[in-house]
């Protein structure tokens, strides 16, 4: 099975240095707990570091083809991935059924991006892609499942762990496992607890470490739209196979209510995806979740890692 390691994060932030925000870190007396507002990375999300780390490892090695770089995703990673490739100055091909919002079409081509829509179904604009692919010689990115992207993501625990060099724990909200895999790599290393959260039926790492291998899982939750991989990947599993990495839990209500919490008591307005991490460790008295309990004195980080979100729900 791959593995992910600490190495492969250094040499990301030592590539994507400059090229993405550097986090900010703030804490929150009143949860006990630190905020890590990612949801201020270019386009929105985490995404942006493993699609810069990708582009630039590919540039750097010299083997960047002529027709760019390509990706089936009308979501977070295709925004991500058509940002860095205008950043570098190479061609992006993004895949889209013909059902895509209007708005994400825009917002693609407003980076630059050529966007085909293909089929009603995501899977066949993914087909559609493949093909291109092999057609083309286009690079083919994906949204999670590559080691450059995951150690992109990691980069960001690396830069918490320089604003909170004493932190005990890390919480991160899971889908594929991308952005898991990365950050509990980087923890890991320092010795720092990562409580990895999924919305109960979607639950792709949780059962992963039920099984000992990646499974498919049913997806329905309001998180789905970020959250919703059928599997996660093997480099995620590896990472969790640790005695400092805990899984968790949670229903979809508990989610809501701390999407709205972040919203109503620090005007912060993120993504489900986003609001699972916390939902993870925000204990509610109707027992819509049983998550992570920190200690007295647990110096703990939230990543809120999206803000990608239609305002009009909050």
């Amino acid at each position: 099975m791959p593995e992910l390691t600490h190495p492969d994060i250094e040499s990301a932030a030592a590539r994507i240095a400059g090229r993405v925000r550097p986090v900010t870190v703030t804490s929150t007396p009143e949860d006990g707990l630190h905020f890590a507002l990612e949801f201020m990375q270019h386009t929105g999300t985490f995404k942006a570091r493993g699609a810069q780390n990708f582009i630039r490892a590919h540039l750097e090695a010299g083997c960047f083809p002529e027709a760019g770089i390509t990706i089936a995703s009308g979501g977070n990673a295709g925004l991500a991935c058509a940002w860095a490739a205008r950043e570098a100055d190479v061609p992006a091909t993004v895949f889209l059924p013909t059902t895509a919002p209007g708005v994400k079409v825009e917002r693609l081509r407003s980076y630059g991006a050529t966007v085909e829509l293909v089929g009603a179904e995501f899977a066949e604009a993914a087909e559609a892609c493949r093909n291109f692919v092999a057609s083309s010689g286009a690079l083919a990115s994906h949204a999670y499942d590559h080691p450059l992207i995951a150690a992109g993501a990691g980069t960001l625990m690396t830069e918490i762990l320089e604003q909170v060099p004493d932190l005990d724990t890390v919480v991160v909200s899971v889908g594929g496992g991308g952005l898991f895999a990365g950050v509990a790599t980087a923890a890991t290393h320092a010795g720092v607890r990562t409580v990895a959260v999924e919305p109960r039926n979607c639950r792709a790492l949780n059962a992963a470490l039920e099984a000992g291998e990646p499974v498919d899982v049913t997806v329905d939750s309001v998180a789905a739209d970020s959250l919703g991989a059928r599997r996660a990947t093997p480099l995620a599993l590896a990472a969790a196979r640790s005695d400092l990495v805990t899984s968790v839990l949670v229903d979809d209500a508990a989610i809501i209510a701390a999407r709205a919490h972040l919203w109503d008591d620090h005007r912060l307005a993120v993504e489900h995806a986003a609001a699972t991490a916390l939902a993870g460790v925000r204990g509610r008295s109707d027992g819509a979740t049983n998550g992570y309990v920190p200690t007295d004195g647990e110096k703990v980080c939230v990543v809120l890692c999206g803000a990608n979100t239609s305002l009009g729900d909050l």
